[in-house]
């Protein structure tokens, strides 16, 4: 065995970064391909604002010749000047059920964050927690829903392994529409709008001026509504910018809500169709065939991630929260919309995951881990 841990540097080595993703799901039928061009795109240091404030390296491990392995390393000045920590962080990481391939790798992305003053390292984040987080240690027995994050289970013995603990877990809950959707829920729902005097608006995406101030509004809601959660790191005007004109090209009006009382901004939710329910057609993970089977396989999407809800800290008990899970439910019916995931929920967010558990009728069917290392 002649391993390698090469360290990668330029526009060209990304290429082969993204691409050596591919080569550890051949065989796997949950796997759902990325778009390579979103993935590089993600990674391009001059067109991501995230890599305004943070940095990233990359390595490749290769045994004679042959890719077996990558990792990135990660540092995010940003999350450590809010939590006044020396943490670094690991994430996209690919590799062969080999546990000396595994530290390898891990020993190159500790070396590289230590060598930034860090004193830990936590992932797997690719490469924020405002991107894809966590690895998936329990729900292997189907595709991810849009966004979220795949590997195989054999991923858990090979960072455990190479000395990492368990962190923090994130909840993804699966939803049955018709499990929730009753004419109790809606005389509920009604009797909260009235007293709270709740409206609901959907984020305007054909004006371009209303637009940014409803992104705006949205901005604002995230970085206060998450604010007290563990792990949080709040935006940048340009991240939030990039983020919602990404998804601003797969989300749907419908399901994009603003939450008001009295006219004045309570919060949002946003809920994305499960085009992965599409793109798992899509082998290659090129655009061309990524276009092909979203619009060919869209009638057959029947799932939506609700991928955001927040309410501003002063409206967190008038009920504005259940009225935006039902508006999500009940809009997706006549587009054949049966189910859905909310994820990521933290697993010590007791208020979420009890309205997840008790309005919505949601089971957890779905683990993805944090693990972190001194150094």
């Amino acid at each position: 065995m002649s391993l390698k841990i090469i360290k990668l540097d330029n526009k060209k080595d990304v290429k082969t970064f993204v691409d050596a993703q591919y080569l550890f799901y051949k065989n796997d039928p949950n796997f759902v391909p990325p778009l390579k061009m979103d993935r590089m795109k993600l990674l391009n240091i001059d067109k991501n604002p995230f890599f305004k404030h943070s940095e990233i390296q990359l390595f490749l491990a290769e045994n004679n010749g042959v890719v077996v392995g990558r990792i990135a390393g990660i540092t995010n000045k940003n999350h450590n000047d809010t939590h006044n920590d020396k943490l670094g962080f690991f994430g996209f990481f690919e590799c062969e059920d080999n546990v000396k391939t595994a530290k390898a790798l891990f020993v190159e992305a500790e070396k590289w964050v230590k060598s930034k003053g860090m004193n830990a390292i936590r992932g797997p984040v690719n490469p924020s927690m405002n991107d894809e987080v966590g690895l998936l240690v329990d729900g292997f027995d189907s595709p991810p829903v849009v966004l979220m994050t795949y590997n195989p289970s054999y991923y858990i013995n090979l960072i455990e392994k190479s000395g990492y603990s368990k962190e923090k877990d994130l909840l993804a809950y699966h939803l049955v529409n018709k499990e929730y959707i009753s004419d109790k829920m809606k005389r509920l729902n009604d009797l909260i709008r009235d007293k709270f005097k709740i409206t609901i608006r959907n984020v305007n995406f054909k004006d371009k001026a209303q637009f940014k101030k409803d992104v705006a509004a949205l901005k604002f809601v995230y970085n206060s509504a998450w604010q007290p959660n563990w792990g949080f790191v709040k935006m940048t005007d340009e991240e939030f910018d990039f983020l919602a004109n990404d998804l601003k090209q797969i989300a749907d009006p419908v399901y994009t809500m603003i939450a008001e009382v009295d006219g004045k901004v309570a919060g949002f939710a946003l809920g994305l169709p499960d085009i992965n329910q599409a793109l798992i057609y899509n082998k290659g993970g090129g655009i061309i065939g990524g276009i092909w089977n979203l619009l060919t396989k869209k009638s057959k999407i029947n799932m939506l991630r609700i991928i955001v809800l927040g309410v501003l800290p002063e409206y967190q008990k008038t009920g504005v929260d259940s009225v935006l899970y039902w508006e999500m439910g009940t809009r997706g019916v006549p587009k054949g919309i049966t189910q859905g995931e909310a994820s990521w929920i933290l697993e010590d967010n007791e208020m979420m995951k009890k309205g997840l558990t008790t309005t919505m009728k949601g089971k957890v069917y779905k683990t993805y881990r944090l693990y972190e290392k001194g150094l």
